[in-house]
């Protein structure tokens, strides 16, 4: 795992392409502590600049960029190729050789045999590539098809810059800061900012899938091609449905998951796992420790309010698994001191509260190991959320209801305070799955719900942490809401299936995977999920609903294959989500450094023009009336955000 930057010009360029690279791989040190790499061809207007975090082939055969063997291909890649020994054995029957035995010098060769295009799509792993083709003076960049790698790129007439992380881009040769308002609507919505949009109005991020060619840097980007879709996968799928019986589909789900985890083992350095003691992890950890010949190093990390601790859980399923397991409390006083980090290592607004856990557990497992294992996307891949469960139940039976007794229905419900709600006893059963004191934030998203117009809007509503952004405008409902496309079209014709696939193609690359990339990388840790497997994805997208959710439970078949290796009483209990007690903090230990931002001269100097809906929301969640912290954390982490990086 790495970080990479570059620069294409219009050459004859009178800039010092060399110092310039040179500066912007220097704020990307912490993706590669190991080694630094600069190749400039000033005559083409390209540099390419890299930093190393060596993990297989810690020789200098491994050292980037990397050059093929004709010299045709220049390479700057981060990320692992999995399958890189059986295409290495098919480049040597065509007659290549190779110096060492790294995955970069395989990718490269499989270019020269194959071309770009067929070479990825041989490709199976996790990547974010830059490859200059000196032949044809062209620049491609190309994002694995899940987006578990970053890729920015920002452009200027005459320049084009990109890299792994934005704060390579703002310290190249010319940067505008210029904020994009549409970008900041769907992040103060959705908590993330969906690609290929970027917080910034000049760069875009590459979407998962996708390659962008750059011939000419004086013109317009080019669109990105997509070289694997995941809706003509799904739709795919849904076309040839697994036709074999429950029995047969597990068969291949466990077959699948055992070889994307095996692959996964390679490494050339210590190597651990992130364990939550959910379904997820709990199957990647019991699928590693078949696979290794001694206790695999997990870790966990937990919290000192019930609601959202998981520790003790994890460690029950460590101990069946037999696992060195080491866990760590975060409390409030850990998150105060840990909150004035998130605008450096985030340099795109990220309003996930669980990015704190996530920078804890990395810095945890970092003092032992240098690459673990994660159970990313078993959720949105299996139907694993309450809101997959709750929506395929209610939200088809709330759109038949007139919507203007919705709305009434939902401003009576509104004028009960959140607590409320949550003192009244009984009310779990109201909302599956929920504790008693969450109740009243899950009667607040159904108030939302209620007030929708269409499915989808219902659907994007339990999505949402500010249903109207305060600083939205006319950008509030923009007609490239990829969540609102996807749920509102005719195919999939299954709403589970709907949501799954927003999911998949918004949530899953823009918050779960930046937020896991950013986390680890600022620690140098790299971080694989076997469940994200392409093959594996493609596998989900075969399976009838009833394999996903049956009985009222999400990730039915991903659970068996769990409780052959696992009792089933260690693992089953009602999922709980890995987030924080954030409404608790905002309210205790962060309440000061919060109240700092909250108030009408840092709201307005912050862009955001009619902040009263802000501070009506930060005194309720204050005077325990309302569950405002998400909203309010995403306003506070925007500020944050914007004084660091916007000068």
């Amino acid at each position: 795992m790495c970080g990479f930057s570059g620069i294409l010009t219009a050459p004859p360029s009178s800039r010092d392409l060399t110092l310039d690279i040179s500066r912007m791989i220097r704020p990307l040190s912490h993706r590669g502590p190991d080694a630094e790499g600069v190749w400039v061809d000033e005559a083409a207007g390209i540099a390419l600049g890299f930093r190393r975090l060596a993990i297989i082939d810690l020789s200098p055969n491994g050292h980037q960029p990397m050059t093929s063997a004709s010299g045709r291909f220049r390479l700057v890649f981060n990320g692992e190729i999995y399958n890189f020994g059986e295409l290495r054995q098919q480049l040597e029957g065509h007659g290549h050789t190779f110096k060492g035995h790294s995955d970069t010098e395989v990718i490269l060769a499989a270019f020269e045999q194959w071309g770009i295009g067929d070479a990825i799509a041989r490709a199976i792993g996790m990547f974010a590539m830059a490859i200059w083709d000196t032949r044809r003076r062209e620049l491609s960049l190309v994002r694995d098809r899940l987006g578990k790698k970053p890729l920015f790129v920002y452009r200027e007439p005459g320049l084009v810059t990109f890299g792994s992380e934005l704060k390579a881009l703002v310290a190249g040769p010319s940067f505008d800061r210029a904020i994009n308002p549409r970008a900041l609507a769907s992040y103060l919505r959705y908590l993330y900012v969906p690609a290929p949009q970027c917080i910034f109005q000049h760069v875009v991020k590459i979407p998962a899938g996708h390659m962008l060619t750059i011939r000419d840097p004086r013109g317009p980007l080019p669109a990105s091609a997509s070289y694997w879709s995941l809706r003509d996968v799904a739709r795919a799928g849904i076309e040839s449905r697994f036709e074999g019986t429950d029995d047969d589909a597990i068969d291949e789900l466990d077959r699948l998951l055992g070889d994307a985890v095996g692959r996964r083992l390679q490494s050339d350095v210590p190597l651990g796992a992130l364990l939550s003691g959910g379904i997820d992890s709990s199957a990647v950890v019991a699928l590693m420790q078949e696979k290794s010949s001694r206790p695999t190093r997990t870790y966990t990390i937990g919290f000192d309010d019930d609601a959202f601790d998981e520790a003790s859980h994890a460690a029950r399923v460590a101990k069946s698994l037999g696992t060195d397991h080491t866990d760590l409390r975060l409390t409030g006083e850990d998150a105060r001191l840990l909150v004035p980090k998130l605008p450096e290592i985030f340099d795109e607004p990220l309003a996930d509260p669980s990015q704190l856990p996530t920078l804890l557990v990395s810095q945890l497992a970092r003092r032992d190991v240098t690459v673990a294992l994660s159970g990313d996307g078993g959720d949105e891949l299996f139907g694993g959320y309450n809101r997959y469960v709750y929506g395929s139940r209610v939200l088809p039976r709330v759109d038949r209801i007139p919507r203007p007794f919705r709305r009434a229905v939902a401003a009576g419900v509104r004028r009960v305070p959140s607590a409320a709600w949550d003192r009244l006893a009984g009310l779990s059963t109201i909302v599956p799955g929920t504790p008693l004191s969450r109740v009243g934030e899950r009667i607040g998203k159904l108030t939302h719900v209620m007030a929708a117009e269409t499915v989808g809007d219902m659907y994007c509503s339990l999505l949402s942490a500010w249903q109207r952004p305060p600083n939205a405008g006319h950008h509030n409902r923009t007609i490239d809401d990829l969540n609102e496309s996807v749920l509102d079209a005719a195919e999939p014709a299954e709403l589970l299936d709907r949501m799954m696939l927003a999911d998949q193609m918004t949530y899953l690359p823009d918050d779960l995977l930046a937020k896991l990339d950013r986390a680890s990388m600022a620690v140098s840790l790299e971080v694989r999920a076997p469940l994200l497997d392409h093959r594996v994805v493609e596998f989900s997208w075969r399976l009838p609903p009833g394999l996903k959710l049956r009985d009222g439970v999400g990730k039915w078949i991903l659970r068996q294959v769990l409780y052959r290796r696992v009792p089933k009483a260690i693992v089953e209990r009602p999922k709980m989500g890995f987030s924080v007690p954030i409404d608790r903090w905002l309210r205790g230990p962060l309440r000061n450094w919060a109240d700092s931002f909250l108030n009408l001269t840092e709201l307005r100097r912050a862009g955001l023009p009619d902040p009263t809906e802000i501070l009506r929301s930060w005194r309720e969640l204050q005077a325990g009336r309302a569950a405002n912290g998400t909203r309010v954390w995403a306003v506070i982490m925007f500020q944050a955000w914007q004084a660091r990086w916007q000068v």
